[in-house]
């Protein structure tokens, strides 16, 4: 086989003529951009804020690097045809799960979690990739099958179940709560029916009362929640404000101090004390709160669910199945982080690592992010001929 012939040659792989630039869903890139655009704005003004110029945690230098390192990824993905990318979702899968086998040979232990490996520019988090692949391949495995019978139903259960365990064994509950939203919205979009999502659900959550059960689930993950259930309300929060509840509490304090119109660029309590934990990445969004008030929170939240809509209506124009999945799939991606990322912040969930895309630093999750919404945006507008029964749909 000649380099011309072969699978991963860059003339298969990807397809610059093929792509209708007319069709690109320009829109929202224009909303991500965006969202990127203010997400560097708020970290630059917490790498500026007072208990970081003593501290020199956060580096708004380092952070800048990363997105353009990351930003290219972007644009490589709009070019992927849709014909390569259908045909190698397996492998692409398969990748993703050896670098989450890898993490527990060769990753980086941090806070009694394994969940990184060194690279020369970031430290690549594998369980953020994995979201990517999950998404290709249950687009690929949802595309050939129809959820007809109960045996259906076994292929892309699998997909999923197989990363969850190896990223819950890091542990990473965050990004495993992410799948399963994802993983449902996928299977309703593939024409799954409510009640039987709705009695997988009801599987899973026995599942984890088993777990529970039999001593499974790790002490300080039932504490969380343990916290989570005693602080909802304010007079448990403030008891447990110095110890389980730290986190919760100083989210809320700086949401509360944001008001209406914010407190301004850098200048937000959470900032000038450096209280709030993560800061800078899985809550940054309550220094948007704090900083950019009632009226900067609302903007940023219907910045992201414009994004979110526009594609899922998107995905529903596009005739070919496995590409309206892929596009799909991207779509639930965002929305399963913004909902999970800001109930945690908020209260509504337990406390969980989860980054907010596009705002938040993490070089992994600008990867993951910009891969896949490349990815997304190229499938609505690289036209390849198919043969797939759903090409012949009115819409």
């Amino acid at each position: 086989m000649s380099r011309r012939d072969s699978p991963f040659a860059p003339s298969q792989v990807f397809g610059l003529r093929s792509v209708r630039w007319v069709e690109v869903d320009w829109h929202v890139l224009v909303i991500a951009l965006l969202l990127l655009g203010t997400g560097l704005l708020v970290v630059s003004g917490i790498a500026s804020s007072t208990a970081n110029e003593v501290s020199r945690e956060i580096s708004f230098e380092a952070h800048r690097q990363k997105v353009l390192v990351t930003l290219p990824l972007l644009v490589i993905g709009m070019l992927v045809r849709p014909s390569w990318l259908r045909s190698n979702a397996v492998w692409i899968y398969l990748a993703c799960i050896g670098l989450l086998v890898a993490v527990y040979f060769v990753g980086e232990e941090r806070n009694n979690a394994q969940r990184w490996i060194q690279l020369p520019r970031f430290d690549l988090q594998p369980s953020e990739l994995a979201k990517v692949g999950v998404i290709l391949m249950l687009a690929r495995v949802l595309a050939e099958n129809r959820l007809e019978s109960a045996a259906d139903w076994l292929k892309p259960l699998l997909v999923v179940v197989v990363p969850m365990a190896l990223v819950a064994g890091q542990p990473d509950l965050g990004t495993a709560m992410t799948l399963v939203p994802v993983t449902l919205g996928l299977l309703y979009l593939a024409g799954a029916r409510v009640g039987a999502l709705l009695g997988f659900v009801a599987a899973g959550l026995g599942v984890a009362w088993l777990a529970v059960e039999a001593e499974l689930v790790r002490d300080y993950q039932l504490e969380r929640v343990e916290t989570w259930v005693g602080s909802y309300e304010p007079e448990g929060l403030l008891v447990r404000r110095t110890g389980g509840a730290f986190h919760v509490y100083h989210s809320r304090v700086a949401a509360g101090n944001g008001g209406l119109t914010g407190q301004g660029l850098g200048r937000g309590v959470a900032n000038e004390t450096g209280l709030l934990p993560e800061r800078e990445s899985d809550s940054i969004f309550m220094v948007v709160a704090e900083e950019g008030g009632f009226i900067g929170a609302v903007g940023v939240l219907a910045l992201y669910a414009l994004l979110v809509v526009l594609m899922l209506f998107s995905a529903a124009g596009i005739r070919d199945r496995f590409a309206r999945l892929v596009v799909g799939g991207v779509g639930l991606y965002f929305a399963a982080h913004l909902i999970i990322n800001v109930s945690v912040n908020i209260g509504l969930l337990p406390m969980t690592g989860l980054t907010l895309p596009l705002f938040s630093t993490g070089g992994s999750s600008l990867l993951a992010t910009f891969l896949a919404l490349g990815l997304a945006l190229g499938q609505g507008a690289n036209h390849e001929a198919g043969l797939d029964r759903d090409a012949f749909r009115e819409y």
